[in-house]
């Protein structure tokens, strides 16, 4: 394996105030949220109509401050950057992937006998489902990967800036969490899940180029694995999910290592930075 270091990421880019400004926005809408005693779907608040597109927001915000109306539009136009995925069989795992980790839950809770149904739902109802999720994802990932993870690398590695940023996307996450009424025991698990699915993303982008547009997809079909696990993910248990996945980043930190979680090929560009699309 031929490991380099990240390029430098863009100046004046700061993580910090990204992050200070995704939470003063989506804090108030998801306090509101508590107001309206509604869900979008089984165990999704109503605030999740507004606040995925709040990390869209913030980095609109600072990337104008620093690039005006040129860097705003060189952000938006990486929502569909799949010219950068040089090598197709990266959607495998970008599409594959947490299907396959909720089919193994799945089988391990057959296998320990729990009652658990099979799938119920009409064909039409992932492709509408995956529209939704792919569309909050650009929301979340324009901002997570589209502006902060470039400067966490540079300054950190991938592996730490995977990590720092799972974290505090969990913590995002935890109004809206208490609101579904998710004990304190079943977010622990969905937090370890979740610092675990950052780093697979951060694998991922940083494999097909450094491209929002894998990393939203792969985000989108998440959701969309976890929301027809069974029925509406009434039985998706975090801890059998938070041990998969937890494996499956440690083997792919193990295998691409920790500093750029990237094989790389001297025929790829794999050095892009957010800077060069704007």
């Amino acid at each position: 394996m031929n490991e380099q270091p990240l390029k430098r990421a863009p100046d004046g880019r700061s993580p910090l105030t990204f992050f200070s400004l995704v939470f003063a926005l989506s804090v108030p809408i998801s306090l509101a949220g508590t107001l309206l005693e509604r869900e979008l779907l089984p165990g999704l608040p109503a605030s999740a109509l507004i606040t995925p597109f709040c990390p869209l927001i913030a980095a609109c915000l600072l990337v104008y401050r620093e690039n005006r109306a040129k860097g705003v539009i060189g952000l938006l136009k990486r929502s569909f950057d799949y010219q950068r995925i040089r090598a197709k069989i990266w959607y495998s795992p970008v599409v594959l992937l947490m299907p396959g980790v909720m089919a193994l839950e799945y089988g391990l809770l057959r296998l320990m006998g729990v009652p658990i149904p099979g799938p119920q739902f009409s064909i039409w109802t992932p492709v509408g489902l995956f529209v939704a999720f792919f569309s909050a994802a650009l929301g979340e990932e324009l901002g997570w990967m589209g502006y902060a993870i470039d400067p966490l690398q540079a300054r950190l590695n991938a592996l730490r800036a995977s990590l720092l940023l799972g974290l505090i996307w969990s913590v995002w996450h935890f109004i809206p969490l208490v609101q579904a009424g998710r004990s304190a025991e079943w977010i622990a698990w969905w937090t370890l899940e979740t610092v675990a699915q950052r780093v697979l993303i951060v694998w991922l982008y940083n494999n097909t180029g450094r491209s929002v547009f894998a990393a939203a997809a792969y985000h989108a079909m998440l959701n969309l694995a976890w929301q027809l696990f069974p029925v509406n993910g009434s039985y998706y248990d975090p801890r059998i999910t938070a041990l998969i996945v937890s494996l499956s980043a440690v083997i792919v930190t193990v295998r691409w290592g920790p500093k750029t979680l990237a094989q790389f090929n001297p025929g790829v560009n794999h050095a892009d930075v957010i800077g060069q699309a704007h």
